[in-house]
């Protein structure tokens, strides 16, 4: 199953400009501006507004302010959630990240969920090694293919370990930016949904990893809607499919992104699936995330009916 409808959020207490993943992330832009706090709060509790306006199940945690972790907004970086119970967690490339991997996020989603397994890769922080989950990783669940642009962020021999581990085939490549950098998640140019995949081919610089990304894409029977790099900039391979409490899907992004996509482009995912959408415009320039990257996943199994 590619899409869920259950989804964990964590509401921030003091998000701000991040300097230790600014050094890797040009996503990230410094606004300047003292209110970011409080606008960033407002755009993440419109944004819960609209998912649950759709039915669909938004696990909200509220961040706590000890310890420090400005970045906590984007929790599908450290953890991701499996249909078999297991959870993994993974190795951060800023310290202060490391602390978003806090009991009380565990806590409750076992209250509602059944947690059967961990898979611990954080070890790695220890060498120097990176994978920050699904922003690292594109998953393909369903085809059990793990897509990956290697960065700092994103070590080849770990995102190795986490196919070893979960039954994966690594699908890896080079991407870059237009001032010619590393991709720093494979989540900001690339989105798997349960039919087709939106990617920004042309940040592959390399043909024959183009080639291979795209006929790896094209075995999983998807139809690939590219994007420009400039559409990448706006976010727009940020997004994440998911399914409402009936099976209803839609693709969810920020604002930004929907307005930097073609009617064309819009006409073909809306073929599929409704497109919904939420401005994010503070968390997105101070943060270098956006929709995708609020949202993490849950597949685990519920503990009952009384959540659903």
């Amino acid at each position: 199953m590619q899409t869920t409808a259950h989804i964990l959020m964590i509401r921030p207490i003091h998000f701000d400009f991040n300097m230790e993943t600014a050094v890797n992330n040009s996503f990230q832009n410094n606004s300047g501006d003292q209110s970011v706090p409080d606008k960033a709060l407002h755009e993440f509790d419109r944004f819960v507004q609209v998912l649950e306006n759709h039915d669909i199940d938004v696990t909200v945690v509220q961040d706590t302010a000890d310890p420090y972790t400005p970045d906590s907004i984007f929790p599908n970086n450290w953890i991701s959630f499996h249909s078999d119970g297991t959870i993994c967690l993974y190795p951060m490339f800023a310290e202060n990240r490391r602390r978003e991997r806090k009991p009380s996020v565990l806590n409750t989603i076992a209250s509602k969920f059944e947690l059967l397994n961990t898979v611990d890769f954080t070890e790695q922080e220890e060498r120097e090694r990176y994978l920050e989950g699904t922003g690292s990783m594109v998953l393909d669940r369903e085809y059990k293919m793990a897509y990956a642009c290697l960065s700092v962020r994103t070590d080849e021999n770990v995102l190795q370990q986490f196919c070893d581990e979960m039954g994966y085939t690594p699908i890896a490549f080079e991407a870059l930016d237009v001032q010619g950098f590393a991709i720093y998640h494979t989540n900001v140019m690339m989105c798997v949904a349960d039919r087709y995949v939106v990617v920004c081919l042309d940040s592959i610089v390399n043909e024959e990893e183009k080639e291979n990304l795209v006929a790896a894409i094209l075995a999983t029977f998807k139809i690939i809607i590219p994007i420009t790099l400039d559409q990448m900039n706006h976010f727009a391979g940020n997004m994440l499919q998911v399914e409402n409490r009936i099976g209803t899907k839609y693709l969810v992004m920020s604002t930004q992104a929907f307005e930097s996509l073609t009617n064309d482009q819009v006409n073909q995912i809306t073929s599929f699936n409704e497109i919904i959408h939420s401005d994010i415009r503070t968390i997105e320039m101070n943060g270098g995330g956006s929709a995708r990257c609020m949202m993490a996943e849950v597949f685990l199994p519920l503990k009952n009916d009384k959540f659903y």
